[in-house]
């Protein structure tokens, strides 16, 4: 099976995903002002920004994923939906953590939330790379992956920040740790990762062409 059935199945999830999170906002009504708005969404307005770059990142590196998979095996369709499941997760995480004002376990789930997202695209990517065998273009994309490892590390001290952080102001304290920690893991993804793109150019482009030398 190609990929492009996956791929648009996926990325329709994916837009679906976005449109209920940003149905979830409160109307302002019936104030008129920025300050109004602000008092109605103000925290909801953070809430889906912050969700909506984590879909994106998922969104552009999953294209990217499959830019250099050449077949759907079966394990992967699974893989994927387990991927998708965690993501269609989001609009809910993210209506609590904005109900609540990012109260201590709204926070803890939301980063169980990230944390699982993370742990089922490593499983997708996983699955790929068996699926190609010892020769997988995309085991020697992707290379270490320095930030595969170290995204799930900061779910978790994010995690345990909003647990240890007790009552009162240590609770908000914590609160803003696991808030930093998920911050600088979209961050850190944010950042264009040209690992894939540039092992989908040597793929495509003859060696020769890559050198600079023609016949």
């Amino acid at each position: 099976m190609r990929t492009s059935r996956l791929e648009a199945f996926s990325d329709g999830v994916l837009a679906i995903i976005i449109t209920i999170m940003v149905l979830e906002l409160r109307n302002p009504a019936p104030g008129k002002t920025l300050s109004a708005l602000w008092g109605a969404a103000g925290i909801g307005l953070l809430s889906y920004l912050l969700s909506f770059v984590y879909v994106g990142i998922y969104w552009a590196n999953h294209h990217h994923l499959f830019q250099l998979t050449g077949l759907v095996t079966g394990g992967v369709l699974w893989a994927n939906l387990g991927l998708l499941f965690c993501l269609s997760l989001f609009p809910f995480t993210t209506q609590w953590v904005d109900g609540t004002n990012w109260a201590r376990t709204p926070v803890v789930v939301y980063g169980l939330n990230l944390l699982a997202a993370a742990i089922a695209y490593y499983i997708l990517q996983t699955v790929i790379i068996r699926s190609q065998g010892k020769d997988s273009p995309l085991r020697r994309a992707i290379g270490r992956d320095l930030k595969g490892k170290v995204s799930p590390a900061f779910y978790i001290a994010g995690c345990v920040a909003a647990l240890v952080g007790g009552g009162g102001t240590g609770a908000r304290a914590g609160m803003w740790v696991a808030v930093a920690c998920y911050v600088a893991v979209a961050l850190m993804w944010v950042i264009p990762d040209r690992r894939i793109e540039t092992a989908i150019t040597a793929e495509l482009v003859p060696e020769h062409d890559q050198s600079g030398e023609h016949d």
